[in-house]
């Protein structure tokens, strides 16, 4: 193909070079490229996925907080009790022998001056929330 200066068109049609003033191109190795652009979207979809896997284990965590309250909640419900109950308040959740109940006490074992009833076992210390829900008072599990 010859080119002339009253086709000047043929210039930007050429897949190579026609003159010194343009500039410079070599092929890409396409196979690099490809490794490339496959390394960095493999890095980036598993930094997401190792983020959403803490997302689910915060919330795995969290339903089995719920569920935990939840059991407490129904062990105060079947527990035996006379006296008023107000939420933030402790109380301690305990197995009374004598009664063949769980009970729920103002007092723990360390809060009696005669010493603990040979009839009760202290399970847990419990504390009421203001959704009327109960938490396990952390470490105080006997």
């Amino acid at each position: 193909m010859e080119l002339t200066e009253h086709d000047p068109w043929k210039h930007n049609n050429l897949p190579y070079a026609m003159s010194t003033l343009t500039p410079k191109f070599d092929l890409v190795p396409v196979e690099h490229q490809k490794d490339i652009m496959v390394n960095a979207a493999r890095m980036h979809a598993q930094q997401e996925y190792d983020r959403i896997m803490e997302l689910v284990a915060v919330l795995q965590r969290q339903a089995e907080d719920i569920k935990t309250r939840l059991d407490i909640t129904d062990q105060v419900r079947a527990a035996e009790y006379q006296f008023q109950v107000y939420p933030g308040q402790h109380y301690w959740l305990a197995y009374c022998a004598k009664k063949d109940r769980t009970i729920l006490s103002h007092l723990g074992p360390n809060d009696w001056s005669t010493g603990v009833p040979a009839s009760y076992r202290y399970i847990v210390q419990i504390q009421w929330l203001g959704d009327y829900t109960w938490l396990e008072v952390p470490g105080t599990r006997l």
